[in-house]
């Protein structure tokens, strides 16, 4: 990679949607509402596979050359009077970002973000940067691993083969309509592979990717709609662990709800699993709010879990999951059991700048971590309108944020035995 700028434009798009750099106006990026410059070490160029998206009802804030203050631009500099409004990044997956797109929303109309997430981007010598990292050099999601017409073929021809199979032609949906990485890589024969299970939840989280209240943001896929039998589930998840490389299934997707809630389905598919092939790694995607759950799944052979938190903080845990039936204490417990049973655990945490490196956060989070000594932090950027996200969770900040490049560094320093990635790994 080429060395990075220590600064770029501003970009903006114009009325017809196109994007346009601006030389009057450096790129700022965005900390929980406040605007930052970033430095040569927080900018990355675009990676391969992200997209770029407009940010309707919302004008782009650029930093002054001279005094790197905050300047919104709320006119096309080419041809003044035009409306124009922002520019964000959706990163490609294994990316982690570090600021988020600097605009100022105008009215009290605007209508909410969809359910991506929003990283800040510039321009530079013909190319676009954004203010992130790549949080895994894990390949299985690259764009360039995926080759649509190869997918469409393998994917026709085994849906073809289990007819009768509800998951697996579930499974096809959400490869051929959604594009869902894990469920190509199923198709493809290859690395993780998805089995949702849960057509009900026990949380109303604010960024469900799933299922949205009427009114709201649109969810981006399907939920599915019936529980999988074990036979089915262990159709998928016995030939893909014999025959894939590095072989993971995992229970708990973005097409269903609380899988825990399914738990005797599960051990039972777990058990058939077992009773067949020893191979590969069986794992669960949850919010752990079910501890006997987990104890009953890990006592059936689960191998590893991934607790997905947004926050540390049981206050800002519960404005966001808006939980029934269970509490942050209930999430502690389930990885505490897992931890006995000397299996893996990973945390799926949301990453937001500006409130994932506040001080009172990364201070709860290490207390999480020193407490309950998870194996893995994987960095995913929350998928929600940030504005939104913060006003719903109440977010009050402690002071300056620590910045994310700083903060990975400070817990990479406290705990050096913690890994960071972004994928669940293969154990074996």
């Amino acid at each position: 990679m080429s060395s990075r700028p220590s600064k770029l434009n501003l970009v903006f798009a114009n009325s017809s949607g196109d994007i346009l750099d601006y030389d009057g106006l450096h790129m700022a990026g965005c900390s929980a509402g406040i605007f930052c410059n970033p430095t040569a070490e927080e900018l990355i160029e675009l990676p391969e596979g992200s997209e770029l998206f407009v940010l309707p009802s919302r004008l782009p804030v650029g930093l002054e050359p001279d005094t790197l203050e905050p300047a919104l631009l709320d006119t096309n500099p080419y041809t003044p009077g035009e409306t124009i409004q922002a520019v964000a990044a959706f990163m490609a997956p294994a990316h982690t970002a570090v600021y988020t797109a600097a605009y100022q929303t105008i009215g009290d109309d605007a209508p909410l973000l969809p359910l991506f997430a929003y990283t800040a981007v510039g321009w530079s010598d013909g190319k676009f940067y954004v203010a992130a990292f790549r949080s895994d050099a894990d390949i299985r999601q690259d764009p360039v691993q995926f080759d649509q017409d190869r997918i469409n073929r393998k994917t026709w021809k085994k849906l073809q083969e289990y007819p009768d199979n509800r998951l697996i032609q579930h499974l096809g949906k959400c490869c051929l309509t959604y594009g869902c990485p894990a469920a190509r890589n199923l198709f493809l024969n290859r690395w993780e592979a998805p089995l949702p299970c849960s057509p009900t939840c026990n949380a109303s989280c604010v960024g469900c990717i799933s299922l949205q209240p009427s009114g709201c943001c649109r969810s981006t896929q399907d939920r599915i709609r019936f529980v999988p039998s074990p036979a089915e589930i262990a159709e998928v998840a016995i030939a893909h662990l014999q025959t894939a490389p590095k072989p993971v299934v995992s229970f708990g997707q973005g097409c269903e709800g609380e899988p825990l809630l399914q738990a005797e389905t599960i051990q039972r598919a777990i058990q058939r699993i077992r009773a067949r092939t020893d191979k590969g790694t069986i794992n669960l995607n949850t919010n752990g709010s079910l501890p006997d759950a987990v104890e009953q799944l890990a006592a059936a052979g689960l191998d590893s879990i991934r607790i997905s938190i947004n926050s540390a903080q049981i206050k800002y845990h519960g404005r966001y999951y808006k939980p029934r039936g269970f509490d942050f204490s209930d999430v502690r417990r389930s990885i505490k059991i897992m931890k006995a049973h000397g299996r893996h655990v990973s945390l799926n945490y949301f990453i937001l700048p500006g409130f994932t490196d506040d001080q009172e956060e990364f201070s709860a989070l290490c207390e999480l971590i020193t407490a309950e000594r998870p194996d893995l932090i994987q960095l995913r950027n929350l998928n929600l309108d940030p504005e939104y996200y913060l006003r719903s969770i109440d977010f009050s900040p402690a002071g300056p944020a620590m910045g994310m490049m700083n903060w990975h560094r400070e817990l990479k320093q406290q705990f050096p035995w913690l890994r960071f990635g972004y994928f669940n790994p293969a154990l074996q």
